[in-house]
C-alpha cells in the first residue's frame, strides 16, 4: 500500500508538470495567431478574424471526432503510451506550425494537432486509474491545476517570446517544450496496466449500452459540455468588454490579461482544496453547489462599471468554477469500470472539446447580435439548467446507484 501510494503521487506531479508544458505551448501561440496569418498575406481585418477562427476552431473540430478512439486505444495499450504519443506528436506538429506558408497549411496542421491531441485525458485517466479512491477527487482537483496554471502563463511567455525571437522560432520552442513532457513521462510516470480483452474490445453500441446501465457517466458528458460552454461563452469578449469598461485606458492589453488571469487563479487555489473536500463529502454535492454559485456569479458581472470589478469577481468565480471539473471526473472514476477509463475520458474530452468549439461561436454571436451584457444571462442560465440536470440525472443516480467500486475494483 506504502508503494502504492508513493506511484501515484509520483506520477501525479509529473503529469502536473507535463500537463502544464502541455497546455502552456497549446496557448503560446493565442496572442500572435492574427499577426502570424497577417504575415501570410491575409490583409484585412474582417479576413483575419475569419481566418484565425478557423484555424484556432480546427483543432477542437477534428479532436471531437477522434478522441473516443484514442480512449478505446488507451484502454487497449495502456494509458502511459497514449501520453508518450500525443506528446510526441504534438511537439512535431507544433515545430512544424512554424515551417507553415499559407493559411491553408496552417488550417491542416491545426486540424493534426487536434488529431495527435489526447495527452489531458490521458493523464486523467492514468491518474485516475492508478489513485486510490479515497484520493481521487484531491489529486484530480490538482491534475487540473497543472492545466489551468499552463493555460494562464502560455498566452504571456508567447507573447513576450514572440517579440524576443520571432513568431516562427516560438513554435519550435513550443515544440521542444512538449517533447520535454513526453519524455517525462518515459522515464518518471509509471502505471501498471493489464487490459481486458472483455471491454477493450467492446464496440460503440455495446460500450454506450454499459455506460448507460451506470446510470450516472453519460449524463456526466453533457455536464462536462455545458460547463465548457459557459465557461468559454464569455473569453472572446473579454478584451472588448474591458476597452467598453476603461475605454480611456493607457494599458489594456495588461489590464485584459489580468482580467484573463483572474479567473485561472481562482481556480487554481480552489480546485485542490475543493477535490479533498469532495473526498470527504461527496463529489456529486461539490459538483451541484460549485455550478449553482457559478451561475450566480455570471449574473453581477453584466453590471459593473469597471475591469477591477470585473477581475473580481472573475476571481470569485474562478473559485467556485475549481470545483466542477474535477468532481466531474471523480464520478468518473468512481462509476466507470477501470478497464474502460481510457475510453470513458475520451468521451468525456470531446464532449469538453464540443464545449469548447460551441461556447465562443456561442458568446460571439450573442454579443454582435444584442451586447454584451446578456452574454453573461445566458450563461448564467445555462449553468442553472445544468444545475437542475445534476441533480436530477447525477445527484439522485448517487444516493440509489453503489458505486462498483465498493468491491475494490
Amino acid at each position: 500500500m506504502t508503494r502504492q501510494r508513493e506511484v501515484w503521487k509520483q506520477n501525479l506531479y509529473v503529469l502536473w508538470i507535463g500537463e502544464f508544458f502541455i497546455t502552456a505551448g497549446a496557448n503560446l501561440v493565442i496572442p500572435f495567431l492574427p499577426l502570424y496569418i497577417h504575415t501570410m498575406g491575409i490583409q484585412s481585418t474582417a479576413s483575419i478574424e475569419r481566418w484565425s477562427g478557423i484555424v484556432f476552431s480546427s483543432t477542437f473540430v477534428v479532436a471531437v471526432v477522434i478522441q473516443p478512439w484514442w480512449g478505446k486505444l488507451a484502454d487497449k495499450v495502456g494509458r502511459k503510451v497514449m501520453l508518450v504519443r500525443s506528446g510526441v506528436g504534438m511537439a512535431i506538429v507544433m515545430a512544424s506550425l512554424g515551417l507553415a506558408h499559407n493559411v491553408y497549411e496552417l488550417v491542416v496542421l491545426r486540424g493534426l494537432m487536434g488529431l495527435v491531441s489526447g495527452f489531458i485525458g490521458a493523464a486523467i485517466a492514468l491518474q485516475a486509474s492508478q489513485t486510490p479512491r479515497e484520493n481521487a477527487g484531491q489529486a484530480l482537483g490538482v491534475l487540473q491545476t497543472g492545466a489551468v496554471a499552463g493555460s494562464l502563463v502560455g498566452p504571456l511567455i508567447g507573447g513576450v517570446l514572440s517579440e524576443a525571437v520571432g513568431m516562427r522560432r516560438v513554435f519550435y520552442l513550443t515544440g521542444a517544450m512538449q517533447f520535454v513532457a513526453a519524455v517525462l513521462v518515459i522515464f518518471f510516470v509509471h502505471e501498471t496496466f493489464t487490459p481486458d480483452p472483455r471491454t477493450s474490445t467492446m464496440d460503440t453500441r455495446h460500450f454506450m449500452a454499459a455506460m448507460g446501465r451506470t446510470r450516472i457517466v453519460l449524463p456526466l458528458f453533457v455536464v462536462t459540455m455545458i460547463i465548457q460552454m459557459g465557461y468559454l461563452s464569455i473569453e472572446p469578449i473579454v478584451t472588448i468588454y474591458v476597452h467598453q469598461l476603461n475605454p480611456h485606458t493607457h494599458h489594456l492589453a495588461v489590464l485584459a490579461g489580468a482580467t484573463f488571469a483572474a479567473i485561472g487563479l481562482g481556480n487554481v487555489v480552489s480546485a485542490p482544496l475543493l477535490g479533498r473536500l469532495s473526498d470527504r463529502v461527496g463529489s456529486a454535492k461539490i459538483l451541484l453547489w460549485s455550478m449553482l454559485v457559478a451561475a450566480l456569479l455570471y449574473v453581477p458581472q453584466a453590471f459593473v462599471h469597471s475591469a477591477y470589478q470585473l477581475m473580481v469577481l472573475r476571481f470569485v468565480l474562478g473559485l467556485s468554477l475549481g470545483g466542477l471539473q474535477p468532481s466531474v471526473q471523480a464520478l468518473i472514476r468512481r462509476y466507470a469500470p477501470t478497464a474502460q477509463l481510457g475510453r470513458v475520458f475520451g468521451y468525456n474530452t470531446s464532449f469538453m472539446m464540443a464545449g469548447n468549439l460551441v461556447g465562443p461561436n456561442l458568446g460571439g454571436l450573442v454579443s454582435s447580435a444584442v451586447g454584451i451584457p446578456p452574454v453573461f444571462f445566458i450563461t448564467a442560465g445555462l449553468l442553472l439548467a445544468d444545475a437542475v440536470w445534476v441533480h436530477r440525472a447525477v445527484v439522485r443516480a448517487v444516493l440509489t446507484t453503489p458505486s462498483p467500486l465498493a468491491d475494490g475494483r
